[in-house]
């Protein structure tokens, strides 16, 4: 989304067009992000349980908890950005649907910077 579907939307389509299929998408996508969420939890919390949270390694316990925190950032992403550019869509205001697609990138950099270094610690922390 980030990579290829936003900046193609932004150089071949207009607001009127680029911000509706961008909200569709990622309303599709985010279906996808709550599913892996709870996935994610689960089988996490079962590995932290299944050796004991004091015999986990330390690397698992970054893991959870930086899977903790982008877990509330994409909440925050999902119930205020998110729903302001499906408003936005809705309202045809398209200057504060482009606000909002901007604040959701940056947000969504941000949870991808903190998924990456969830990943290291596993491999530097173990």
């Amino acid at each position: 989304m980030l990579f290829a579907l936003r900046p193609a939307a932004t150089d071949l389509l207009a607001p009127p067009q680029r911000l509706p299929l961008i909200a569709q998408t990622l309303k599709r996508f985010f279906r996808l992000v709550w599913i892996t969420i709870i996935v994610l939890l689960l089988t996490g919390l079962a590995m932290l349980l299944g050796v004991g949270m004091k015999n986990a390694p330390s690397g698992w316990h970054a893991m959870l908890g930086t899977g903790l925190l982008m877990f509330a950032l994409f909440g925050h992403l999902y119930f205020g950005p998110f729903r302001r550019l499906q408003q936005a869509v809705s309202a045809a205001d398209w200057p504060e649907g482009g606000r909002r697609v901007g604040q959701i990138a940056t947000l969504a950099m941000l949870n991808l910077g903190l998924g990456v270094l969830s990943i290291a610690a596993v491999f530097f922390l173990a």
